[in-house]
């Protein structure tokens, strides 16, 4: 029973974040924490699910015409080498579930809070870089790809509306889960059959929510579920 709830709620995630350019990694790992699965599982699980969920969102995206290249790249060049060796920063059980408890509440408040769109405004070489440094460093250190954080910026700064900082968080995410991914000194053995049932199960969610983001709004009630089990979790990993 638990297995197949397990398999549910991965997809559902995926679906959930797709729809919005994300990977899903802070659900995937909100969703694990919930069934006790080892940190150092979750971080590697939780990244290798990322990368196809975020490919397909930012494809779905990218083929409406709301991708901007000049937004991507100086972030993704301050973010992947910081990512890499955020990865390689070792944190004991605790302190990876605080951070990723506060990290999930994060996501929270991007979901709940209602961003004002606005005319654009130009984007700073040094704030791109800088802020994607940061993002990816912390990203890294707790296997995330940091869509969750640089969505938010994106739109707070009006460097992006909300479907053009979609299709840059997608990629940016992809890029991010890579270099997360090549940093970690150790993998821990994963049952193989249990981790093809997951990427399965996030890449169904992932291709029929980034087909649904990309061309219909997000739904306000399920930001508020989604929230719920977001809450659920940061507080499982901060008191349990």
């Amino acid at each position: 029973m638990d297995f197949w709830l397990l398999l549910v709620l991965l997809g559902i995630m995926a679906f959930l974040y797709a729809s919005v350019g994300h990977g899903g990694a802070s659900g995937y790992l909100a969703v694990l924490a919930l069934f006790s699965v080892a940190p150092a599982v979750m971080k590697q699980s939780a990244l290798l699910l990322n990368l196809g969920v975020s490919l397909m969102s930012f494809i779905a995206f990218y083929q409406q015409g709301y991708f901007k290249w000049r937004l991507f790249w100086p972030f993704a060049l301050g973010s992947i080498p910081a990512a890499f060796l955020g990865a390689r920063i070792p944190l004991s059980d605790s302190s990876y579930k605080q951070i990723l408890g506060v990290c999930l509440l994060i996501a929270v408040l991007r979901m709940l809070v209602s961003l004002r769109e606005s005319s654009a405004k130009p984007l700073p070489l040094w704030a791109g870089l800088t802020a994607g440094s940061l993002i990816g460093l912390l990203s890294g250190m707790i296997g995330i790809g940091g869509g969750i954080i640089l969505s938010p910026v994106l739109l707070l700064f009006r460097w992006a509306n909300l479907k053009e900082a979609a299709a840059v968080s997608a990629l940016f995410i992809f890029v991010n889960s890579i270099a997360g991914l090549a940093g970690l000194k150790t993998w821990i053995p994963l049952d193989d059959t249990s981790l093809i049932y997951w990427l399965a199960a996030s890449l169904i969610g992932g291709f029929l929510g980034a087909r649904w983001g990309a061309g219909v709004a997000s739904n306000s009630k399920v930001k508020w579920v989604l929230a719920l089990v977001l809450i659920i979790a940061s507080v499982k990993l901060w008191f349990v």
